[in-house]
């Protein structure tokens, strides 16, 4: 396929503006409170993606690795500060970082130098999208995975606390409330992977075949953006309950609840109507 781009002027880019409309118009009618949230985020839709459009521009001019890596690792702190806003405040934010930026280097090396292997092999314009990809789905996996297990450890506790009663260390007491975490985390991705192609054409296959991509050279694309997400969301994931399970005991292996009753950040919990 060798057709070109179809170009979008700035009118037909304010047109869709017309589609948030009809959610507010939906918020307002509904009264859901939503109004102010849909506005705001399409001025930060707008804003953020124009800058970061013309930024990218020129990064990939530069590409030079020192830049790539300091993006990557800017992009890893702002995903992870997003995964932690879902958890009750006091927990260890550095662990979510080390997650994420362990699982999007590891699979994001494999997918750049060894799988796609641009020249040269760090290239700025296939790296710092590739680890957007990993960046984006692994912190929705390493929230659910943080938050169910929270959740775990709340409803089970009195199991937990029996457990330690009769001698388990604090692995063996909350061993099958990592492994519930770790299904609530992937079990997303799993999903998305049984109805890829029947159900849905993911983001990235659809923009190549936007921008004249033969659909299967897209297909090749998007077979390694789907298993590189489900790597990325299983070892971000495992990293993030093996590094954690401790937190929620005190320094004589004892439950803490002092950390569990904690409440959640005021971002995350409803505001007033």
């Amino acid at each position: 396929m060798n057709e070109s781009v179809i170009p979008i002027t700035n009118t037909q880019l304010a047109l869709s503006v017309l589609l948030v409309l009809v959610s507010g118009l939906v918020s307002a009618l509904l009264r859901l409170g939503l109004l102010n949230s849909l506005l705001w985020g399409t001025v930060r839709t707008f804003a953020q993606l124009f800058f970061i459009g013309y930024a990218l521009s020129y990064i990939f001019d530069i590409n030079h690795p020192a830049l790539i890596l300091a993006i990557i690792i800017i992009m890893s702190v702002i995903a992870s500060q997003a995964s932690m806003q879902r958890v009750p405040s006091g927990f260890p934010a550095l662990i979510g970082f080390l997650s994420l930026t362990t699982s999007t280097f590891l699979v994001g090396i494999i997918v750049v130098a060894l799988i796609i292997a641009p020249e040269p092999w760090y290239s700025a314009r296939i790296a710092i999208p590739i680890c957007g990809m990993i960046l984006g789905n692994s912190m929705n996996g390493v929230a659910l995975s943080l938050e169910r297990l929270y959740a775990e450890i709340r409803t089970h506790a009195a199991e937990i606390e029996a457990l330690l009663s009769y001698g388990a260390t604090p692995w063996e007491a909350i061993r099958e409330r990592v492994r519930d975490a770790l299904r609530a985390g992937m079990t997303p991705t799993i999903n998305s992977m049984m109805v890829v192609g029947l159900v849905s054409l993911p983001g990235m296959m659809t923009g190549q075949i936007l921008g004249g991509v033969d659909p299967r050279e897209a297909v090749r694309y998007q077979i390694v953006v789907m298993l590189m997400i489900t790597a990325s969301v299983a070892i971000g994931c495992l990293m993030l309950v093996l590094l954690s399970y401790k937190h929620f005991f005190t320094a004589d292996a004892a439950l803490d609840h002092q950390k569990l009753s904690k409440r959640q950040p005021y971002s995350t919990r409803k505001k007033g109507r």
